[in-house]
């Protein structure tokens, strides 16, 4: 008799397991708890002993393949058609039965209790004076919330006309005989905005993120006044006439920089490989009517200063006006989120789908600042680096936050580092 042995729970409740090394071959005969493989969980290497005695039949798993528990591995030919897990009869109802290594003890037949079932409650009879006053009473069918609906509402069910079963009053009945008006419920005015497009896309993306890659959020306070001169000299730079220069144009290039320094953390997560790209696309995350887009530059890493201020310049503007093209909003491998155009110091960005790590910029504030040991008022802003972790560790994003923030503190660094 043909017995199929199946991939167990070895106790740590795993559901699946890898196909380590078999111990016998199609042909072999086994006998009751001789180990016959040897399988990989997510804790350990585990030995799998055979429940059965007999002639292996046939071998369903490969070794290197991972299996989901309960498929059938083997199948053992029983001549002796036993089977100490399936066909063992206990002489008593709590006696135990053997135990097999990776499979824990079994217990006996559980006494389980038995779920009380109730009857439908039926319409209980209730007597009711006569119209006519006298002591005569007639029975009115009214199961009993009914009643005590009508009790809690005033309403006497003598005076309610029945059309439930059997002449039976229903709930029902007793709101439409209800005496008492019904004071409305207060609603407060609102309007529904319903969920479609880019908003509903945006929101199952960054579900689908933030319960999927563990994010890890780093801070860092950086004195970013040289970043604000520089800003001022660019844009007296022929060079950038017509452009729009921001601080926000340099955290960019910084960001960029620092991905090229650190090429492992431009890379996105498969559950096959770690990819590592090549080109550093960055998005910017642009607010907009139709909701939250974020579109992406193309191979930033190869853009000059001027080349880089003028992608980002028309690409927010596409963005706000809806133009920007399925290919740049896809294909991004690193995001900056300029919190600090709304007075917003730092929080804990999600990461864009697909991508390893997102930088949120916040406001640039007058602060009190320790230079050369002396305390001056200096421009201070906050950095805030999401990253998977995963893919980025605490080290490689730490290396990849700290050089932005170098490069903010001294714009020098960008060329030094380009």
């Amino acid at each position: 008799m043909k017995r199929d042995f199946k991939l167990p729970d070895v106790g740590e409740g795993l559901t699946e397991a890898e196909i380590v090394r078999w111990h016998v071959a199609v042909g072999d005969t086994v006998k009751v708890n001789q180990i016959v493989v040897e399988i990989e969980t997510a804790k350990a290497v585990v030995e799998l002993p055979s429940p059965y005695e007999g002639e292996v039949a046939a071998i369903l798993a490969a070794e290197g393949e991972t299996v989901d528990v309960g498929r059938v591995i083997i199948t053992v030919d029983d001549a002796t058609e036993e089977a100490l897990t399936e066909s063992l009869v206990p002489e008593e109802p709590q006696k135990r039965e053997p135990v097999l290594v990776g499979y824990g003890v079994k217990q006996g037949p559980s006494k389980r209790r038995a779920r009380k079932t109730h009857p439908a409650t039926p319409a209980e009879p209730v007597a009711a004076p006569v119209s006519n006053g006298s002591a005569q009473r007639v029975a009115v069918l009214a199961k009993p919330p009914v009643r005590k609906l009508a009790k809690d509402l005033g309403v006497d069910l003598a005076d309610v006309a029945p059309t439930g079963p059997n002449g039976s009053i229903t709930r029902d009945d007793v709101l439409a005989a209800q005496v008492a008006p019904v004071v409305p419920l207060v609603v407060e005015e609102q309007e529904l905005i319903p969920v479609r497009g880019v908003r509903k896309a945006t929101a199952a993306a960054m579900v689908a993120s933030a319960f999927t890659a563990p994010h890890v959020t780093e801070f860092l306070q950086v004195d970013v006044t040289e970043t604000m001169n520089a800003v001022r000299r660019l844009r007296e730079q022929p060079d950038f006439a017509g452009v729009k220069v921001s601080p926000l144009l340099l955290v960019a290039k910084a960001l960029v920089t620092a991905m090229k320094r650190h090429p492992h953390a431009n890379s996105t997560w498969t559950d096959e490989a770690i990819i590592l790209k090549k080109s550093v696309n960055l998005g910017i995350a642009a607010a907009t009517e139709r909701g939250l887009i974020v579109p992406n530059v193309k191979d930033a890493q190869a853009l000059s200063l001027v080349d880089l201020a003028r992608a980002l310049n028309d690409l927010t503007d596409r963005a706000r006006a809806g133009k920007c093209t399925p290919a740049e909003m896809s294909g991004g491998t690193v995001t900056i989120t300029n919190v600090g155009v709304f007075g917003i110091d730092a929080g804990t960005p999600i990461l864009n789908p697909g991508e390893s790590a997102i930088l949120a910029f916040g406001q640039i504030r007058d602060m009190p600042w320790v230079v050369d040991g002396q305390i001056v008022v200096r421009k201070v802003t906050t950095l805030a680096l999401s990253f998977d972790h995963r893919v980025i560790d605490g080290e490689l994003g730490s290396y990849v936050l700290r050089d932005v923030g170098a490069m903010l503190e001294d714009p020098l660094r960008m060329l030094a580092w380009a």
